[in-house]
């Protein structure tokens, strides 16, 4: 393991607890590539050590558990690389969430604070999954010109009615009540119990230590907007999404369609496709597949280095989307295309 990855995550074992803790608190644990490979390395190890019964994933700090990927790493290699080094992160990144999500013994992710992005690929796909009342859960890559993916199109695609539809497309985030009732999280407990739990732990079955401190969240404020979250994002398109949330009257709704109208055209339309093909696929890991053939795509587009430029670089939240390429069927189409030698190649191969 490298220097870097000791220091920016953290292992240890508690009893029969193995606790890894992201440790770059600054940068809100954002993950890095040498991260993820000492994450999947460990649960390797783990997974055949009869000592460690349960698997723990936190973050350092108070801010939140993960805000995603290195973002400026991926930009870099977006302006100045050949998208390589990207496509490797990415490979081994979804290749942990797969992992994760099928990993024989319980994983309790400790989803407090903010989890966005990448945070969701190391947590929604664990077996258990804990808010807090600090919990923002979110996928906010069409703001920066991208895609959901870490196995995101797979869990919003089958969240009730069109609720994922709506997170996807609307980059917000959402509370703890809120990621319960989507499918990303599981149960609530306050966050001045976590460290009651991760002491429990270490002596105690997974499902029994949450049972016994889990509380009620407060009511989800999405159910309230179901009626009009599934009417307008079951719509065959993003302006006829738009369009129908326009003549809702209600400001919630008129939120949700100035903040569509603000992103990335084109990532907008890959990524209603890409939910609604998801929704079709037979498991996570076709999912991934997927999403890896449109990250490498969708990296490659302006619009990805443009995105990252206005909100993260230069800070001016003033993206000047691309706005030469065609929104036809046959672009949206070619980002799912097959990349011969390259997939990902999660899922077993079709059989004709």
């Amino acid at each position: 393991m490298s220097d870097v990855a000791e220091h920016d995550v953290l292992f240890e074992q508690r009893g029969r607890l193995g606790l890894i803790t992201l440790n770059r608190p600054k940068a809100i644990n954002a993950l890095n590539h040498a991260m993820v490979i000492a994450m999947s390395d460990a649960l390797t190890r783990w997974a055949q050590d009869d000592s460690i019964q349960t698997i723990a994933i936190g973050g350092a700090g108070e801010r939140g558990l993960c805000a995603g990927g290195d973002i400026v790493s991926l930009y870099e290699d977006a302006l100045s690389g050949d998208g390589s080094a990207s496509a490797r992160f990415w490979y081994d990144e979804y290749r942990l969430n797969a992992q994760i999500a099928r990993y024989a013994k319980p994983v309790v992710a400790i989803q407090d604070g903010i989890v966005l992005g990448g945070g969701i690929g190391i947590s929604a796909h664990a077996s258990h999954r804990i808010v807090t009342e600090r919990s923002r859960l979110g996928l906010p890559e069409v703001g920066i010109g991208f895609v959901p993916d870490v196995g995101a199109t797979w869990l919003l695609s089958h969240a009730p009615g069109e609720l994922g539809t709506f997170v996807a497309l609307t980059a917000g985030s959402v509370g703890a009540a809120d990621a319960i009732m989507i499918g990303l999280s599981d149960d609530f407990i306050p966050s001045s119990k976590i460290p009651k739990l991760l002491k429990a732990l270490e002596t105690t079955d997974a499902a029994e230590a949450i049972l016994l401190l889990a509380e009620d969240p407060e009511a989800a404020p999405l159910a309230a907007t179901r009626p009009w979250i599934d009417h307008a994002f079951s719509a065959q398109g993003v302006a006829e999404i738009v369009g129908r949330l326009r003549t809702v009257g209600d400001p919630e709704a008129e939120r949700a369609a100035d903040a569509i109208d603000g992103k990335s055209p084109l990532a907008l339309a890959v990524t209603l496709e890409s939910l609604r093909r998801a929704s079709a696929l037979t498991s996570l890991e076709h999912a991934l597949d997927q999403e890896y053939r449109v990250s490498r795509r969708a990296h490659a587009a302006p619009d990805f280095a443009e995105g990252v430029r206005a909100q993260v670089i230069d800070k001016d939240r003033n993206p000047i989307w691309d706005a030469s390429k065609a929104l036809s069927a046959d672009a949206i189409d070619a980002y799912f295309l097959p990349l011969g030698d390259h997939e990902l190649g999660l899922a077993p191969a079709s059989v004709h």
